[in-house]
């Protein structure tokens, strides 16, 4: 593709690839990057253990649940301007806030290593319930729902792009108006208590707004992993743990992760393309094993 061709002439092959494919795309990649690591950094600091992001707290595997069903059930016709999937994935990402929550719950207490476990047994019954879906779609869907589970950029429709914007922004401004609030909740619930935070609240608000930003983002590019693992932990060591800085650098340090990462899809073995959610899987499992290792390591403190 020749890009002074694609601005001298927008309506050419080289400007049809420019403006329709290449440039969607990139927008897509930071849109999905910056949310997945805001809400990673927020579900971090109210679960007040490192190794949370939408993908292990069962945000993700709920929100692909709710995805799935909606292609499976053939209901994207029922709402208009490509509303369905993402209240497909925004309905199965609160469902599954739910259980662990309900699951988690001890009396008045929600201890948040409980919580963790009980997202990460929320997400193999999600898993569970994606490939049985699978399993019963004629051949079409089917095809749709593998393709759509690994993760991919490619040929989002420009409704549901639009429709993602709005839902992560509003996500998005939602952690950060929480900002002075999760400084205080990361350092335990009792020195929340002691400065007058409300520590559910502020959880609970955190996961409807993570759940928005993961119910919008897996509705156009499927279950991405580790984005909202390692950025944050990146940010964090370079800018330190005050949420009013570190919020607004992890939406722009994943939006640059993830657009790294899909060019990296599409480069390492062209002309065939990998998905991205392959690189960031690649990416984000030794790290995630990294942290097991070392523990509540420095770049959590």
């Amino acid at each position: 593709m020749d890009a002074g061709e694609a601005f001298r002439d927008p309506r050419g092959v080289d400007g049809q690839i420019l403006f329709l494919a290449r440039i969607p795309r990139v927008l897509a990649a930071a849109l999905a990057g910056a949310g997945l690591a805001v809400a990673g950094a927020g579900l971090q600091a109210v679960l007040r253990n490192p190794l949370a992001d939408p993908f292990t707290v069962g945000v993700s595997g709920g929100s692909a649940v709710g995805a799935t069903l909606v292609i499976r059930m053939g209901l994207e016709p029922l709402l208009p301007a490509g509303l369905a999937l993402p209240a497909g994935a925004f309905c199965g990402a609160l469902l599954a806030v739910f259980l662990a929550y309900r699951v988690a719950r001890v009396g008045a207490a929600l201890p948040a290593a409980t919580l963790l476990l009980a997202g990460v047994t929320v997400s193999f019954i999600a898993g569970a319930a994606v490939l049985l879906l699978q399993h019963t779609a004629d051949l079409g869907q089917a095809l749709r729902i593998g393709r759509w589970m690994v993760g991919s950029l490619d040929a989002i429709p420009d409704d549901l792009l639009r429709v993602a914007t709005v839902l992560v922004a509003a996500g998005a401004l939602a952690i950060g108006a929480t900002a002075r609030s999760l400084n205080a909740v990361a350092l335990g619930a009792e020195a929340a208590a002691s400065v007058g935070v409300d520590v559910h609240r502020v959880a609970r608000r955190t996961y409807f707004a993570a759940s928005l930003i993961v119910g919008a983002l897996v509705a156009i590019a499927g279950p991405i992993g580790f984005v909202g693992l390692i950025v944050p932990h990146v940010v964090r060591a370079l800018v330190g743990a005050d949420h009013r800085v570190l919020l607004p650098l992890c939406m722009i340090g994943g939006a640059a992760f993830l657009v790294a990462c899909d060019l990296a899809a599409r480069l390492v073995l062209a002309p065939a393309e990998i998905p991205v959610g392959v690189v960031t899987a690649a990416l984000g499992g030794p790290f995630f094993l990294l942290l097991l290792r070392r523990g509540r390591s420095g770049l959590w403190a």
